[in-house]
């Protein structure tokens, strides 16, 4: 969700400053950039050198820079304007009055009033200061000039009194703003389960039966949905993918049995489940428990069926828009069309080997996504990324329409 993003943090001098460090960490982490203002007192409670560091960006206080004999000054209104969403953490009960006010006499005020992103103020100071009649007015002309406050903690506070006023912690203001953004997103409130990746069906403790899937694609799903708003649970099967996207609960499996099992769990209170996953159609009938020894001759393995999730998935719908994968080497359309209607499928997403950069390994997929009315899009060949929009795209405008 903050992937890309643009944060300006405004720090003001409260002692809770000290927290800004674990934020600017988190915000990186992220994957945004990071800008900081800070006004002269906030230096006493935190330093410069550190959140530079962290930041990897000039932190600035005062208008103007002086440097061996040079002058130059930091332009307030290109900060505002760079900013995609603009924080300020910890806002003191000074800095809130004089926000709503429209006082200007330091660089981060200025920064503030030239801001056109959206900005977020989390409170700190003690409880009667929280309490008192004068910050509860300065708290709601700020909410009414469109800015959005991150609530206070209760626990102990600097002055050694326990009560509300205690900033909210690094990693709570991070998920306040990734669900603030989430909202009004096209997946918002929404449950998406994903599969992806191959399963590994056992044959020794060794040796397995498995395919070339990398799980890439399912996981360009997930990152997508959750880039939506979408409550995403990805199971995946082995691969050396990650994921850090605190809108994706990941879970790991092996074999087909295990993703079958994690998929059931979880899919009754799914609204949208689309297996990417390659899962293996049989499995060795019978494991070995220790490692099988080569002998002359020839070997072989009796197999039996895997559980076909997707069809045990589509027999049990109820509310959920259920999408499948079909990865076809002949007669691609026809077999895509029998198979979305023979497991009760809401949309199938077809490949074809045949098409050159499709298919498992690879950073590009082509496909052609067919709807349960037989309505048929065939898009080129485009990025992993792409198609995944491009997939997201055909599913929002038919659970919207």
């Amino acid at each position: 969700m903050l992937g890309g993003k643009k944060i300006l943090l405004g720090i003001s001098g409260g002692i809770a400053a000290y927290k800004t460090t674990f934020l600017v960490r988190l915000f990186i982490k992220a994957g945004a950039q990071v800008k900081i203002v800070m006004t002269q007192s906030a230096s006493s409670f935190v330093s410069p050198l550190t959140l530079s560091t962290l930041s990897k960006n000039p932190v600035l206080s005062d208008f103007v820079n002086e440097e061996d004999g040079s002058l130059s000054w930091n332009n307030h209104v290109e900060l505002g304007l760079w900013a995609d969403i603009m924080l300020v953490a910890p806002a003191t009960a000074n800095t809130l009055s004089k926000m709503a006010n429209g006082v200007c006499d330091n660089l981060l005020l200025a920064t503030y009033l030239s801001a056109k992103c959206q900005v977020y103020f989390a409170p700190a100071m003690d409880l009667d200061m929280y309490k008192h009649p004068s910050t509860k007015n300065s708290i709601e002309k700020l909410q009414s000039y469109g800015n959005v406050m991150i609530p206070a903690e209760s626990g102990e506070l600097a002055s050694g009194l326990h009560g509300e006023g205690r900033m909210a912690e690094p990693e709570n203001i991070i998920q306040f703003i990734e669900k603030d953004l989430a909202e009004g997103l096209p997946l918002s409130g929404k449950k998406v389960l994903i599969t992806a990746g191959p399963t590994y069906e056992a044959i020794d403790p060794v040796r397995f039966l498995g395919n070339r899937s990398t799980g890439a694609m399912g996981f360009e799903l997930a990152q997508k949905a959750a880039d939506l708003g979408a409550e995403v649970v990805l199971v995946s099967g082995p691969t050396h993918l990650s994921i850090s996207h605190s809108g994706i609960q990941l879970v790991q499996v092996t074999s087909a049995q295990e993703m079958y099992d994690a998929c059931h769990k979880v899919y009754p209170n799914m609204d949208i489940a689309i297996c990417a996953a390659a899962v293996a159609d049989y499995r060795p009938k019978h494991v070995a428990t220790e490692k099988i020894k080569k002998k002359e001759g020839e070997m072989h393995l009796e197999l039996e069926r895997n559980p076909d999730i997707l069809l045990s998935l589509g027999e049990v719908k109820k509310h959920q828009f259920l999408v499948g994968f079909a990865l076809e080497t002949q007669n691609e359309l026809e077999n895509a069309k029998e198979k979305l209607q023979r497991k009760h499928l809401d949309a199938i997403v077809l490949n074809s080997l045949k098409d050159d950069g499709a298919g498992f390994g690879g950073t590009t997929n082509k496909i052609t996504f067919i709807d349960k009315n037989l309505k048929i899009k065939t898009f080129g060949l485009k990025t992993k990324p792409e198609v995944a929009s491009d997939i997201w795209d055909e599913i929002i405008s038919r659970i919207h329409a």
